[in-house]
């Protein structure tokens, strides 16, 4: 009965439901703000086998999420929808999902009816953290498939077969459709995120497969007091800092265009250095774009769904009296990965009416719906930036940015997506570890083939009989 219970509440998302929610957060050991919550239900006319609920303050790691999963898939659908939201929090269902009577301003009706129309839906009001981001590879696991990574658009061209297990995963950046709700509740409706949700739930009914869906966050998307100013004092500084419901990024670059934020970039230091007479000098960019009570100048920057164009605007760099530092970004559909990549396609120095030019479409690409981040892009150790050609006056210029952080698309909320790194697998480090294991390997491989070589003697000496002759033909 308290199962039941539970469900109903979290279809209708009430005001008890954001009550309950908070008082399993408060009665737990772990911080509110290492938790996510995540639901799973079964498309119209399948089910699963019930599963109790944990119990009041009961925060579910990673083998019971396992589990939960492992139950659900042994005789449930084994077509698996998951929306992977970047960051997710209960406080989420209480401020946005009309718990206080205005149903009309709900975020949620897809999810509302999606679980009304299951026969056997879970809901887990408090998933720790390291659990959440470990669902991937556990479904993974259960349905010995790898995931495909697909956004709403794309699911109609592909033809799912109820015999063939499939793991379809959709990003959800948060606050594509909620975080505006501090500026107009009529925001909410023509980029809602749940009308993602809506839309791909349409696709599947159409192709009549049952399916299981499950609805869950990466990250809490509730940051402390306390963790912020422990981030705020070194290191990146890309924690968010709070105001109202509204989130902008700490110490970050923004543009515009009409009352959406659509680039933001971020680096820890920003450099050039031009070779003059066979010595470089170098010209520090940092204090005239993130410094103190700066507001960098960004005409001639500009944005739309498929480029954009960040323009850093300075002042006497090197001798040069306008100086430019431009980011060229752009983003399109690859059918082979059936999903879209924004690529960083040039760098380029404009000063005195001479453009040097930068490629770093070849090294700097991340998903469309992510942010890209690098340690260190430079263009002459490692360099991640190249120039154009061998004549192109890049040749005679160097540019370093550390802990490089850019998103030219699909910016929600004022905040950077999720971060696609450029560290590779494979470390300096582990490298030297595999080839010390190879050598060691080739080393003892060459001993046991030695030992295996040696014979024992067919014949050998008796001293009380005469000795052995042996004839040097043999």
């Amino acid at each position: 009965m308290a199962t039941t219970g539970m469900l109903q509440h979290l279809c209708r998302i009430s005001a008890s439901l954001a009550v309950l929610l908070g008082l399993l957060g408060l009665s737990s050991p772990v911080k509110s703000d290492e938790q996510v919550p995540l639901v799973l239900w079964t498309s119209e006319g399948a089910s699963v086998p019930a599963q109790a609920p944990p119990s009041a303050g009961h925060i579910v790691e990673q083998q019971q999420l396992n589990s939960y999963l492992q139950k659900a898939l042994s005789r449930g659908p084994r077509n698996v929808v998951l929306f992977l939201q970047d960051k997710m929090s209960l406080e989420d269902f209480t401020m946005y999902g009309g718990a206080f009577g205005n149903k009309q301003d709900s975020v949620f009706p897809n999810l509302e009816g999606a679980l009304l129309s299951s026969s056997s839906p879970l809901v887990l009001p408090a998933v720790s953290w390291p659990a959440s981001n470990a669902v991937i590879g556990q479904l993974q696991d259960h349905l010995e498939t790898a995931p495909l990574y697909l956004d709403a658009d794309t699911l109609g061209q592909l033809r799912l077969n109820v015999s063939s297990p499939a793991l379809l995963v959709f990003r959800l950046p948060y606050g594509l459709g909620y975080e505006h709700a501090c500026r107009s509740p009529d925001t909410l409706r023509p980029s809602n995120l749940h009308e993602v949700i809506g839309q791909v739930l349409s696709t599947m009914r159409a192709q009549s497969v049952p399916y299981t869906a499950i609805y869950t966050g990466l990250r809490p998307s509730r940051v402390t007091a306390l963790s912020m100013e422990a981030g705020l004092g070194g290191g990146r500084s890309l924690l968010q800092a709070r105001g109202g419901c509204c989130f902008m990024p700490v110490r970050s670059i923004f543009l515009q265009e009409g009352e959406e934020t659509c680039i933001l970039m971020w680096a820890k230091s920003l450099s050039v250095s031009i070779l003059r007479r066979g010595r470089w000098e170098e010209y520090d960019l940092t204090p005239a774009t993130f410094g103190k009570d700066v507001s960098p100048k960004l005409h001639g920057s500009s944005c739309d769904r498929t480029k954009a164009r960040l323009v850093l605007n300075y002042q006497e760099v090197l001798g040069h009296s306008n100086f430019k530092l431009i980011f060229v970004m752009s983003q399109r559909h690859y059918k082979v990965s059936a999903r879209r990549w924004f690529t960083l396609d040039m760098v380029e120095l404009e000063y005195d009416g001479t453009k040097a030019t930068f490629n770093g479409s070849r090294h700097i690409y991340a998903p469309a719906e992510y942010s890209y981040r690098c340690q260190s892009v430079t263009s002459h150790r490692w360099p991640l930036l190249v120039p154009r050609t061998s004549k192109d006056p890049a040749n005679q210029w160097r540019v370093v940015f550390e802990d490089f952080q850019i998103q030219g698309f699909n910016v929600s909320g004022g905040e950077f997506s999720y971060a696609s790194d450029c560290a590779g697998f494979f470390s300096p480090g582990i490298w030297m570890g595999l080839m010390t294991s190879l050598l060691m390997v080739l080393v003892l491989t060459y001993g046991l083939h030695m030992i295996m070589q040696l014979h024992t003697m067919d014949r050998f000496d008796d001293p009380k009989g005469p000795a052995i002759s042996v004839p040097q033909t043999e």
